[in-house]
């Protein structure tokens, strides 16, 4: 098995050698470098193309948010899965991370068997939300109720359409492949599928596009 190759990028530079040091003590972890600001992160990304990037919030020169949106622009089909990771306890920001195409959102006093499970769960394509279910933060950002737009997923096979509401629900990839008795390779291989087809970058903005079209409620 390959490598997780991770890269942070913080303002504080103590903060990124406790990083540093914690993805180095994993065996199917490397760690790639670091950058203190959002344009510096741009930068890093290009030059070592990492897995996962661990991203802060409020930094100088580019924020986190818009640094996340400027990579995955950027690096298109071969861009990290971005791990935001921050002090700031605000919805708000959950859901401008989530736009951004963000994979996931923890905050900084989260335990470090917490943040490196997070990292292997955000390169293996899911996503991961701090406290609650990112369905329900993603829900209660939006205050009007949609009727249903019957045709958001006409791009979509059936399957991908049973695997797309099974996935907008919150649910793993172990958990679709149970109920809907196929692999998770398989699941894998449909969730990346979906993304595509919908323009897309993470399944956090799949479960907004399915609450935006009143697919799931």
């Amino acid at each position: 098995m390959s490598e997780i190759r991770v890269a942070v990028v913080d303002d504080e530079r103590l903060f990124c050698d406790g990083v540093r040091m914690m993805v180095e003590s994993q065996p199917d972890m490397r760690f790639t470098g670091a950058a203190h600001d959002g344009e510096a992160a741009i930068a890093l990304v290009q030059r070592e193309r990492p897995d996962v990037v661990l991203m802060d919030v409020r930094m100088p020169a580019l924020n986190g948010i818009a640094a996340t949106a400027r990579i995955l622009d950027v690096a298109g089909a071969d861009a990290p899965a971005v791990l935001v990771l921050t002090t700031i306890r605000s919805d708000e920001a959950v859901a401008a991370a989530t736009r951004a195409g963000a994979a996931g959102f923890l905050l900084k006093d989260t335990t470090a068997e917490t943040l490196l499970d997070a990292v292997r769960t955000v390169h293996a394509g899911q996503s991961v939300f701090a406290c609650r279910s990112s369905t329900e933060v993603l829900r209660e950002s939006r205050t009007v109720t949609r009727t249903p737009v019957v045709d958001a997923l006409d791009p979509l096979t059936p399957r991908e359409r049973q695997v797309f509401l099974y996935a907008a629900r919150g649910l793993s990839n172990a958990q679709i492949a149970t109920i809907a008795f196929i692999s998770e390779t398989t699941v894998k291989s449909h969730v990346s599928h979906i993304l595509t087809k919908l323009g897309m970058r993470s399944r956090l903005q799949l479960i907004a596009f399915a609450l935006d079209k009143g697919l799931i409620r």
